[in-house]
């Protein structure tokens, strides 16, 4: 953790679902200061003052241009939708102030990567909260992928029912995870990907989704063989209108399985150890034993926001989620919209 000499004043930008876990998150480090937030909603700033008991010093916007203004900020959390993005984050980033966004940074890799120059020309830090990356059993687990010997492919499926974003689709809402973690653990992009799905609920056409917002997706990664001898082909399932909740993602190789299981159920973190014990005919199994992990119980969150907090004290870029690594997640997400669009495997 870095040193902080003074708690670093932050103004919240959006208190709906996720800006409240954000909200509970910053409240409880002492190395933050929540000076401001803001909602069009004054219930909801009414409620959220009365359930945390905030200090009247805490002041309430409706608009997030009067929020700016508000004295000594030193950074924005941004939790409100990905198409309001990118004028909230520059005229923060111009305003001299650190920032904080809900993934994904923006809907168009230009004006990610035009946030990150801003950013970078201002000397501020723009982070993008990709949490999975900032949870134990991920970080565990890319420790783990050399165990697991030579990748053979991956799988992983996003179900539950709802919520459902009136501004993305379920690939961008859902799989953008998936493919950040898998991205994590093989320490590279997909080389190609390809993409399809349905639209039920919201088959209304958008400028980003010609053919509304697909409910349910399915996607194909595929990563160059680097150390292995073929490439790695990761298939991912994703739905916000599917009642059975599953978040589960795999890895496969020739010695064995690593899972990573969010149900309450199950071990979040488990190695499957087994493999042939010879390459040619009879294949017969060694094993397979099953190795739960341990791993560290702390908030995902409550990682991020630490994290981002240290980003700003030492006023260096997050090796692990910075505004450069994000724009790359947008640039695939890009390329999987229009896989899905047009039926073609699209080369990265």
């Amino acid at each position: 953790m870095t040193t902080h000499p003074h708690p670093i004043n932050l103004a919240i930008f959006g208190l709906g679902r996720w800006g409240t876990h954000l909200l509970r998150n910053f409240l409880a480090l002492p190395e933050a200061r929540v000076a401001a937030l803001v909602d069009p909603d004054s219930q909801r700033l009414h409620e959220l003052r009365d359930r945390f008991s905030l200090d009247e010093t805490v002041a309430c916007y409706h608009s997030w241009q009067q929020a700016m203004a508000h004295p000594g900020l030193d950074a924005v959390v941004i939790a409100t939708p990905a198409s309001t993005h990118y004028p909230m984050i520059a005229a923060a980033l111009e305003a001299g102030l650190h920032a904080l966004s809900e993934k994904p940074l923006t809907l168009e890799s230009a004006t990610s990567l035009a946030l990150c120059q801003l950013a970078q020309a201002q000397q501020r830090q723009l982070m993008v909260d990709h949490t999975y990356l900032f949870h134990p059993a991920v970080q565990r687990g890319r420790e783990l992928c050399p165990q697991l010997g030579p990748l053979r492919y991956g799988y992983a499926t996003r179900t539950n029912l709802g919520p459902v974003r009136p501004d993305a689709d379920a690939l961008w809402d859902l799989a953008i995870h998936d493919v950040s973690i898998v991205n994590y653990w093989l320490d590279q992009r997909p080389t190609a990907v390809a993409a399809w799905g349905q639209t039920w609920l919201q088959p209304q056409t958008q400028q980003r989704f010609p053919s509304g917002l697909r409910d349910v997706g399915w996607l194909r990664l595929i990563y160059g063989s680097g150390a292995n001898p073929y490439p790695v082909v990761v298939t991912v399932h994703v739905s916000w209108a599917n009642p059975d909740k599953q978040r589960r993602l795999a890895l496969v190789g020739d010695r064995g399985t690593l899972v990573f299981d969010e149900s309450p159920q199950s071990t979040p973190l488990t190695l499957h150890r087994g493999q042939f014990q010879t390459q040619t005919a009879p294949f017969v199994p060694n094993g397979p034993q099953v190795e739960e992990l341990a791993v560290a119980s702390t908030e995902p969150l409550k990682q991020m926001c630490a994290h981002f907090l240290d980003c700003v004290a030492s006023n260096t870029p997050s090796p692990v989620s910075s505004g450069s690594m994000a724009t790359d997640l947008v640039k695939i997400m890009e390329a999987i919209s229009l896989a899905a669009e047009t039926g073609r495997q699209i080369e990265m």
